[in-house]
């Protein structure tokens, strides 16, 4: 493998379709498309200052390195990737990539991030911006930190673990998503999803968890939660006080205290949900307004 170190290297495709690579310490400035084209790259120590550094890439490696605000769009089109201990300024990375592993990597600029990627495997990475994780496949997700809204949109196949989403509108239009030991709050979560699954979580949302085929909680709690399960096909095991429900589709909703209970006969067929809970302060057919 040829080494390069402590270069800094400017210009458009600086080390284009460079193969076999151990580049260390090295600063990417000034110039598009660095590595574009290239295979088995390793990268340490380094730098990515200007756009587009790794497109139409096959197997790299990059560890101890950032990408800084000016390195946007920097690796799309690219298979077998995998970035560790690294510092991402740069919005709009990682598109139509696949076999990609994020490990200890920060986003503070996540703005259209991870879309249209499949086999993704994150563990211990911490996003900020809107957009996040759009229409992917495959994906296996261990403590993720997100702030942003409308993430994960279209995903698909998806298995989240210990993790926390500030993230208003997250999961919709998505198929085949588990969550385990997380914390999920945001308005309208899981909108027109299918096969979505919650287990051992904590949940805040406005209007949350309507318009579901297939939605699955096992000890959930649900806090600060109004006007849910809207037009969704539920099992639903809740171990709080749900602050309303309204108009279920069908299925059945265990919770330890109902708020108030909306049904509307005119709007859902009432004989297809069953409701088990002691306490039900409030049952209701009036139009919430929304």
């Amino acid at each position: 493998m040829n080494e390069i170190k402590q270069a800094y290297l400017t210009g458009e495709r600086a080390l284009f379709q460079g193969r076999e690579l151990q580049i260390t310490n090295t600063i990417f400035d000034d110039g598009e498309s660095p590595l574009k084209e290239s295979r088995n790259i390793s990268l340490e120590g380094s730098m990515f200052k200007w756009k587009y550094p790794l497109w139409y890439a096959k197997d790299i490696t990059v560890r101890d390195s950032a990408w800084f605000e000016m390195g946007r769009a920097g690796v799309w089109y690219t298979e077998r990737i995998a970035v560790e201990d690294c510092a991402i300024e740069a919005p709009k990375n990682f598109r139509r990539c696949k076999d990609v592993t994020l490990r200890n990597v920060s986003f503070s600029n996540a703005a259209e991030t991870l879309w249209n990627c499949e086999r993704v495997t994150m563990e211990h990475v911490t996003a900020k911006g809107d957009y996040f994780a759009m229409n992917c496949r495959d994906m296996a997700v261990r403590d993720l930190t997100l702030y942003g809204n409308y993430s994960f949109d279209g995903v698909k196949n998806v298995e989240v673990h210990n993790s926390r989403l500030l993230s208003k509108d997250a999961f919709w239009n998505s198929e085949n998503v588990t969550v385990y030991d997380s914390f999920l709050s945001g308005e309208y979560l899981g909108w027109n999803s299918r096969n979505l699954t919650l287990v051992n979580c904590t949940i805040e949302s406005l209007q949350g968890m309507c318009y579901i085929e297939n939605l699955v909680l096992k000890n959930c709690r649900l806090l600060n939660t109004t006007l849910a399960f809207e037009y969704s096909t539920v099992d639903a095991d809740i171990v709080s006080r749900v602050d309303s429900v309204l108009n279920p589709a069908g299925g059945i909703i265990r919770a330890e205290e109902i708020g108030e209970l909306i049904l509307q006969e005119d709007r859902v067929d009432l004989s297809k949900t069953l409701i088990q809970c002691p306490r039900v302060l409030c049952r209701s057919s009036r139009n919430p307004g929304v």
